[in-house]
């Protein structure tokens, strides 16, 4: 949005702003910046015509040596005439026109006035178009300004102010909440609450008394969508150039002047925000056979394949997307974004209808997107604007063609939504005191004053009504879709006042802040698992359509469409990609979130390991060497015993991912949190990696929630141990399918307290064990922290164990 500061200064403050209490150009806009419309650029005007004045050419003569220069003698208010030569073919005897003196540096061409020689004659200045003044993109000669101006000054006047070059623009950042910003009344408003003055906003006429639309029962919801339609008859419109003030505000706001009723419409934009467009009445109605009916009108999504020319003069194919406005189903208008060229105002317009309305920002932004056009209403509609202001800017409008067009209104006709009146936001002053604390005064810090919380909140349009605790606040429908709350008043408040006024405070009682043990827990896995040997990779949520994937309502890309149910692809893929540049191995890991068709959303930990890692291969004589399956489960396991979360394998099996018998469900607590396992040979292939390649799941929440047990980390003293341990082995024969895990589980229970340690050393099955048997060799390790075992110690406890066994899994020792 670009902000002409002579434009605001009509608006804000009156007499007040102009005793002084305006502040400087670079002060504003840091304040406004501050205030959370961002100043991009400072455009100052007077610098493209500083050095500029008003010449009068006395005489005009060919060049002795040049067919297309004149040598020209101008009258620029000093003793004597300049010499000035001239390369325009516009430029003759008696003219008034813009000179740069010498030494005079023109921004808009980056070129600096010196005295010249060209072809033989002294040239002492020069003759400047517009475009040199950087007020049109290309001119054909120079700028007269007999043709330009309604009084020109006197030879030697600066050019500048006649011109509109006395004014500074403030290119503004507007945000998405905020598109009042986009509207001259609105910074108006925001400029008085920052400076304590008062906005002088006019009061506008109403145009004529409203009548009902007709609107077909096809057209209605799309009408109700956005909230309020409304067309105004006016006759007797005399089509011509803009006056020149009038040219000068739309070039200042980078609109390119085109006749008067078009550029009101646009005036009337950048001034109150609402986008209005003009239709030829009786080219409208030649699509329906001659007779203009208001009734005709209607709004539509486009049908595939319908094709409308724009006023850019671009035919346009639409598709359902785009969002039209017809007249007796016929496309006239792409609502919110530009008019047709068929029905467009020209020289020989002598009826118009002016459309006023509101379009549903969700629609304007879908049809905009589908056409491949942004315009400066369509910004404006996407933003979401207030019906209650739509026919006060059509009213504007009117009164500005009836003083600039000699139109006469006829009539105006309305469909609106219907609403129901807005509500008082309660604002109560202890609420707003807590909040923002007090303020730096010369006295010190203070509380806010209620005068001032008054005129801030009343500069931005709101009306307050004392209440016992505080203020009733009626919001204006230009601030209705961000202020809804009491604390949003109350931020309006802290943010006009200025943050930086406020005293520096900290809330009583101070409570430090930290990780909680679900987020230690999480950081320390995340380490553990690096430390293993894994490098953590973050991929993107979004991806391609799937079975069971929830799309996204509105997506960016159809690529990227739908949310991920799963994390392992990413991480294979990002493995084959590294295979296949030459790397020797990827072990990678991601913590991410997964969501399901319902929309339920899910924290996993999913990781792979795929060929070797490692930078030494002096143990396997210079051979790549691939982990085996359980070295590969060991990894993981390190990683959990970061977390001392103990976890037990148990058979997996319809894992399709998996290769059968190579995979396990891993159980926490009793609980399955996950599996691991050797990726499928047949899916291996098919990604083009190697046999070796090993993936595992688990499910983040429910391994946090072990890790951060009670006590889990506390630490516990223990002795170091002063006398020795005996160590026996225990082989038992026992049925093919027994775990090793329901094995260790008896001994550690039925050895205690003498058991220190136990771990599986062998496995074997063979013709010298019976069908379906097989033997499984344990380790133990005995010891007593006050005295050395005895033999009968050891056959003691040895022999319980035996027992526990042979009665609960019926095992049998080894012979």
């Amino acid at each position: 949005m670009r902000v002409s500061l002579q434009w605001l200064r009509e608006l804000v403050g009156g007499p007040a702003a102009a005793s002084g209490s305006w502040p400087e150009t670079a002060d504003l806009a840091e304040r406004l910046s501050i205030a959370g419309f961002e100043v991009e650029a400072i455009d100052d005007l007077a610098a493209q015509a500083d050095g500029v004045v008003v010449g009068l050419v006395k005489e005009r003569a060919p060049h002795p040596d040049a067919d297309k220069l004149s040598v020209c003698q101008v009258d620029v208010g000093a003793t004597d005439t300049l010499q000035i030569v001239c390369g325009a073919a516009n430029v003759r005897q008696g003219i008034h026109v813009p000179v740069a003196l010498v030494g005079t540096r023109l921004p808009a061409v980056d070129l600096t006035i010196k005295p010249a020689t060209l072809r033989g004659v002294a040239s002492s200045g020069m003759i400047c178009s517009l475009s040199e003044l950087g007020l049109e993109e290309g001119s054909a000669g120079i700028a007269v300004l007999d043709d330009l101006l309604e009084l020109v000054p006197p030879p030697g006047t600066p050019v500048g102010p006649s011109l509109g070059l006395d004014d500074t623009v403030l290119e503004l950042a507007i945000t998405a909440n905020r598109p009042d910003g986009l509207s001259m009344q609105g910074m108006a408003r925001e400029v008085a609450a920052l400076l304590g003055l008062k906005t002088t906003l006019a009061a506008v006429p109403q145009a004529c008394h409203a009548e009902p639309l007709v609107v077909a029962a096809a057209d209605r919801q799309t009408m109700e969508r956005g909230g309020l339609f409304s067309l105004t008859a006016l006759e007797g419109v005399r089509v011509a150039p803009s006056p020149r003030w009038l040219q000068q505000r739309l070039q200042k706001a980078g609109i390119r002047p085109i006749n008067n009723v078009v550029d009101i419409t646009n005036l009337v934009m950048l001034e109150t925000g609402q986008p209005l467009h003009a239709f030829d009445r009786d080219r409208v109605a030649a699509l329906g056979g001659g007779n203009p009916d208001p009734g005709g009108i209607g709004l539509r999504q486009a049908r595939p394949g319908e094709r409308l020319t724009t006023l850019d003069k671009e035919e346009r194919q639409l598709d359902a997307e785009a969002l039209v406005v017809t007249y007796q189903d016929r496309p006239i208008a792409l609502a919110g974004l530009m008019g047709g060229q068929g029905e467009a105002v020209d020289a020989g317009t002598g009826a118009i209808w002016l459309e006023a309305a509101v379009f549903a920002p969700r629609d304007v932004r879908r049809s905009a997107r589908s056409v491949g056009l942004r315009t400066e209403a369509s910004s404006r509609f996407e933003k979401g604007l207030p019906a209650e202001s739509t026919l006060v800017a059509s009213d504007r409008a009117c009164q500005l063609l009836q003083e600039l067009t000699g139109a006469e209104v006829q009539g105006r006709w309305v469909h609106q939504r219907p609403g129901k009146p807005p509500e008082r936001i309660p604002l109560r002053r202890d609420a707003l005191h807590n909040m923002l604390g007090p303020v730096l005064g010369e006295q010190g810090p203070e509380d806010l004053d209620d005068d001032r919380i008054g005129q801030t909140l009343e500069a931005l349009g709101c009306s307050l009504e004392e209440s016992g605790e505080g203020w009733q606040v009626q919001v204006p429908p230009s601030r209705a879709t961000d202020l809804q709350r009491e604390v949003d008043l109350i931020e309006e408040v802290a943010r006009l006042v200025g943050y930086d006024r406020f005293a520096c405070h900290l809330p009583d009682p101070v409570e430090p802040g930290g990780l909680d043990p679900s987020q230690q827990a999480e950081r320390r896995l995340r380490r553990a698992l690096c430390a293993a040997g894994l490098q953590e990779l973050c991929s993107l949520s979004l991806v391609a359509e799937a079975e069971g994937r929830l799309p996204l309502a509105n997506p960016l890309l159809a690529d990227y469409g739908h949310l991920r149910d799963e994390l392992h692809s990413e991480l294979l893929a990002a493995a084959r990609r590294n295979l296949q540049c030459g790397q020797p191995g990827f072990w990678g890991f991601e913590i991410g979130a997964v969501f399901d068709g319902a929309g339920s959303q899910s924290q996993q930990l999913v990781g792979v390991i795929c060929g070797e890692n490692r930078s030494e291969r002096w143990t396997s004589s210079g051979k790549p060497q691939a982990p085996d399956y359980f070295r590969a489960r060991g990894v993981l396991q390190q990683a959990l015993a970061a977390l001392r979360i103990p976890s037990e394998d148990r058979p997996l099996t319809g894992n399709d991912l998996l290769h059968p018998g190579r995979g396990c469900q891993i159980v926490v607590e009793g609980r399955p949190l996950g599996w691991f396992g050797q990726l499928h040979p047949a899916t291996a292939e098919g990604q083009e990696l190697p046999t070796a390649t090993y993936l595992f799941q688990l499910q983040l929440p429910p391994l946090l929630t072990a890790a951060t047990r009670p006590n889990r980390w506390q630490p516990a003293f223990r002795s170091f141990p002063t006398v020795p341990s005996a160590e026996r082995d225990l082989a038992l024969v026992v049925p093919v399918n027994t775990l090793a895990a329901d094995l260790l589980q008896v001994i550690r229970k039925a050895g205690k307290p003498l058991l220190e340690h136990v771990e599986l050393v062998d496995r074997y099955e063979g013709d010298q064990l019976g069908e379906r048997e097989c033997s499984q060799a344990f380790r133990l390790r005995y010891r007593d922290p006050e005295r050395t075992l005895t033999d009968s110690d050891l056959e003691m406890a040895h022999g319980r164990i035996q027992a526990a066994l042979e009665q609960q899994l019926g095992a049998k020792l080894r012979s």
